[in-house]
């Protein structure tokens, strides 16, 4: 970039009297200066954006070497003020986690606002408490993981594997999914692969993507090569966990979820379609002050009549066992997007400064 505008600078300089007088057929002195001025500003910028990255993947750093080291008491305590006082700042999170809330939560749970702005709070504690979870895992000794989590049903997931070839683990954006995925790929003739959505920071991205190798976890990158990789996974005895609780790509499968008509993603059903292996619902929630797994019974998709309808049918009955899994605990789904097309539109209604409308809606 520093070549480039000093590319610019010499030509302007070259350019010298005959850019100064018209018809000369070259860019006028102000306009080479403008283009000097905005390739600096540029540089500033892309400067600018390099640090923050760069802080980003510090605070990472600093938090799995520190954060195992501090007593629960102050990392739940510090959690819980910071990002109690980051939701009020966050108008527009605040309304997703609000509409979600009422979907899944029981008749008459959240009958006032006061219940409401409980539950919406610790809701963002649970979204905080699971980057913190997050960090203390990339530090954590086998021993940590074993004792920080519990999990009920194991056989569920022995029962997938035997049916085979492998087993499909989704599982929605409830507490600390990733605590699972560790857990598993302890487990004595486990393999487990993870699917990672790709985030715009490369350098946290390899970051955390070494973790989950230095742990077991084979990695495969969302995109349109992950299905083949997931198939000869699951051919090869892996357990694949998926999140399945939003249609991040779009283009997903059309169900009914919690009421509404929205799309999920197909993969999982696909998957099963394609190499025979059972899909198990998996949810992960703090209890009682560690990760505790919830597992279901496997889930069998036909692979006969037409794919279209065969994927269809079982993306709307994970549908089903998503919401079971998310009533477990409403105020541990931290999904802070909006996944309904009623969520964007009480989105645009607010951005446009109706947001009584949005509230209602």
């Amino acid at each position: 970039m520093l070549r480039a505008a000093g590319a610019r600078l010499a030509a302007t300089c070259a350019v010298g009297a005959a850019g100064t007088h018209p018809g000369h057929g070259g860019a006028t002195l102000h306009q080479d200066l403008a283009a000097v001025l905005s390739g600096l500003f540029r540089r500033g910028s892309d400067l600018r954006a390099r640090l923050r990255r760069r802080l980003i993947l510090e605070q990472y750093r600093l938090g799995a070497r520190f954060l195992p080291r501090l007593p629960d008491w102050l990392v739940d305590g510090g959690t819980r003020l910071l990002v109690s006082a980051l939701a009020l700042r966050r108008s527009e999170q605040r309304l997703i986690v609000e509409r979600n809330l009422r979907r899944s939560s029981a008749d008459g749970e959240l009958s006032s606002a006061a219940a409401l702005r409980r539950a919406v709070r610790d809701t963002f504690v649970a979204y905080g408490r699971y980057y913190i979870d997050c960090a203390r895992l990339a530090a954590a000794s086998p021993v940590e993981v074993e004792a920080g989590f519990t999990f009920k049903d194991y056989d569920n997931i022995s029962d997938a594997l035997r049916i085979g070839p492998g087993a499909i683990l989704a599982l929605p954006h409830v507490g600390s999914w990733e605590w699972a995925g560790v857990w598993l790929a302890q487990r004595p003739g486990v393999k487990v692969t993870a699917v990672v959505e790709p985030i715009d920071h490369p350098e946290l991205f390899a970051w955390m993507e070494r973790f989950r190798r230095r742990i077991g976890m084979e990695i495969v990158p969302a995109g349109p090569r992950a299905l083949g990789a997931l198939t000869g996974a699951l051919n090869d005895g892996h357990v694949v966990c998926l999140l399945t609780d939003r249609d991040i790509g779009g283009g997903g499968v059309e169900v009914e979820f919690f009421g509404e008509r929205t799309t999920l993603p197909g993969g999982a059903a696909v998957l099963a379609r394609r190499t025979g292996s059972p899909i198990v619902g998996v949810v992960v929630r703090r209890r009682h002050g560690k990760c505790h797994a919830d597992t279901f019974p496997p889930m069998r998709v036909s692979r006969d009549g037409r794919l279209r309808d065969v994927v269809s049918e079982a993306t709307q009955d994970l549908a089903r066992l998503l919401e079971d899994m998310i009533r477990l605990d409403p105020t541990q789904w931290h999904l802070m997007q909006p996944n309904w097309p009623s969520d964007r539109e009480a989105l645009a209604a607010r951005r446009s400064g109706s947001g009584a409308t949005a509230e209602r809606k």
